[in-house]
């Protein structure tokens, strides 16, 4: 069928559904097993539902569905990708079709980073009037037929909720049942989909008006309290953020102030100037929508997309409070789910570009600090997939190292870890450079190394201790120590911990003799993994029923 299959190649396609006789039509099909994400949300800290104000990413681009509806990916040269998971809580798969269901590959990738993604609802212009009155104007079996239904496709494909965006005049009998609607399918999703989500867009109000509010108000209030956030038009001002802030009281980070990365309309900020609009949202302690944050790929270009990238999600980061991992294993080769070409074990195993987002890995935070240290992405080299980390900076004159922090932990730590390293030093002095991993506790009471008691202060600094070979029993999983290849560097460390938590891994760049110039330094990193030594040692679970449909055989 066309709607599963491309007609051209015949490859599994991500699908949207066009108006109301589909969606209420639709039901779970094998064809579509393809589309069910099969990676469940990862655990993150502090969780959605903490009191601190988020950040919900929008995506829109040129009418969704581009070469991400290819679920087994693409030879796409030059993609679109999204990687700075840490920095944001939700992500929503935007569209003018009616029910907007995301492209599988974004709910594999976000979820793999602890976001949430959303699809959307919406209805606009003369067919969304017509559409809404279908469902809205009659009894309550219609509207919590449409609910229901929605909740069952989130719950099929498992992905985490809705943006519900109803942007057409409504009838008094259409905008009577639009909240208990809300609320039906609100609950539907709580009830089916675990921490599951419904946001409203403002837009309509409660007379039936299309009105857009830029803020929430005594007009629009009634579907903010009837669902689990508002997403508000982009056109305000800071006295629609201190009416907002005045009104939503407790709820007030259930309030996502929308940000036009576009910069249509009268707005305070876009482009490169997004971090004015979000310096006042934080300033109101609410929380910011960013829509259509491709701006930088749209109008930019293609060509120095990774850069600009970079460049754009930099000079938010102050606004941005980032997410920790809080679980273990934590292993990643850094790889964007793209590339020039394919590597396996620092070798080029295939050339050509390729695309393919349900294969990007768990993306560390991007640190920048102007002119002194850039993270980034590079194609040119790989452990494994399509990229590597690139890490680039100086050591200051006087000081023997820099650590760059890769990623916020946030557990008690398991008595013994193992860590691995992979990495390749660049640049015309390698030689005078030692790389490492730093990983620094807080106290649960006080923290121990070993048997040795460090001070009780917040942070403790660990040097994990260098194994030159797998312990006995570890050899298969451990393979990579001191064994690297094709230019790149192995190492392998264990770490006794006593009552304490995880708090940050950091890479540690040192020279080997004190100096008084600055030393730059380019490294790039293949793979790090952190690894709880008692579930190394456990044998994994078996792989159970197993099955195998939908062969073709030539």
């Amino acid at each position: 069928p066309a709607r599963h299959f491309d007609t051209r190649t015949t490859e599994p396609i991500s699908f949207f559904l066009s108006g109301l006789e589909e969606l209420l039509a639709w039901q779970p099909d094998s064809n579509d097993d393809f589309n069910v994400s099969a990676v469940p949300l990862a655990k993150r800290q502090p969780p959605l539902h903490s009191r601190r104000p988020r950040t919900l990413v929008c995506h829109d681009m040129r009418g969704g569905y581009l070469e991400d509806r290819f679920i087994q990916g693409s030879a796409t040269r030059n993609p679109y990708v999204f990687y700075h998971w840490r920095y944001i809580d939700i992500f929503v798969y935007f569209s003018h079709h009616t029910v907007t269901i995301p492209p599988v590959c974004w709910t594999n990738a976000a979820h793999r980073n602890g976001v949430p993604v959303l699809g959307t609802f919406i209805t606009e212009w003369t067919d969304g009037q017509k559409l809404c009155e279908a469902f809205l104007a009659g009894g309550s079996e219609a509207y919590r037929a449409v609910g229901e239904q929605l909740a069952r496709i989130a719950q099929h494909y498992h992905f985490d909720g809705w943006l519900v965006n109803i942007e057409n005049t409504l009838s008094a009998a259409a905008v009577g049942n639009l909240a208990p609607f809300l609320r039906h399918l609100t609950e539907q999703v709580h009830r089916t989909v675990p921490g599951g989500l419904v946001i409203w867009y403002d837009s309509v109000l409660q007379n039936g008006t299309l009105r857009w509010q830029n803020e929430l108000t005594e007009e629009n209030r009634v579907f903010f309290d009837a669902c689990d956030g508002l997403f508000t038009n982009y056109n305000w001002k800071e006295e629609h953020l201190e009416r907002t802030r005045g009104l939503a009281g407790p709820r007030h980070t259930d309030v996502y102030v929308g940000v036009d990365v576009f910069a249509r309309g009268d707005v305070i900020g876009g482009g490169f100037d997004t971090d004015k609009s979000l310096r006042l949202i934080r300033q109101h302690g609410l929380s910011a929508a960013i829509f259509a944050p491709g701006w930088v790929y749209e109008h930019l270009g293609e060509e120095n997309f990774l850069r600009n990238e970079n460049k754009f999600w930099a000079s938010l980061a102050e606004y941005l409070p980032t997410h920790s991992i809080c679980t273990l294993p934590l292993a990643t080769s850094f790889s964007l789910g793209m590339g020039t070409s394919r590597f396996l074990a620092g070798k080029e195993e295939e050339p050509g570009p390729w695309y393919d987002l349900s294969a990007q890995e768990i993306q560390p935070l991007y640190p920048e600090r102007e002119g002194r240290l850039s993270t980034s992405c590079c194609l040119q080299d790989a452990w494994c997939g399509g990229s590597s980390l690139r890490v680039q900076g100086t050591i200051p004159p006087g000081e023997e190292h820099v650590a760059v922090r890769l990623f916020s932990l946030q557990m008690p730590a398991p008595p013994k870890l193992f860590l691995t390293l992979l990495y390749k030093l660049e640049g015309p002095h390698p030689d005078e450079l030692a790389v490492a991993l730093e990983l620094t506790t807080w106290d649960s009471g006080t923290c121990h190394e070993g048997n040795v008691t460090s001070l009780p202060e917040p942070n403790s600094w660990h040097h994990p201790r260098f194994l030159p070979a797998p312990p006995p029993g570890l050899a298969k999983l451990l393979a990579a120590c001191d064994r690297g290849s094709n230019g790149w560097t192995s190492r392998c460390y264990e770490l006794d911990l006593q009552d304490c938590s995880l708090r940050d891994l950091s890479l540690l760049v040192s020279r080997h003799q004190p100096s008084q110039r600055e030393t730059p330094f380019t490294c790039l990193l293949g793979e790090v993994r952190v690894l709880d030594a008692a579930s190394v040692a456990a044998s994994p679970p078996e792989v159970q029923s197993l099955s195998a449909s939908q062969l073709w055989w030539q």
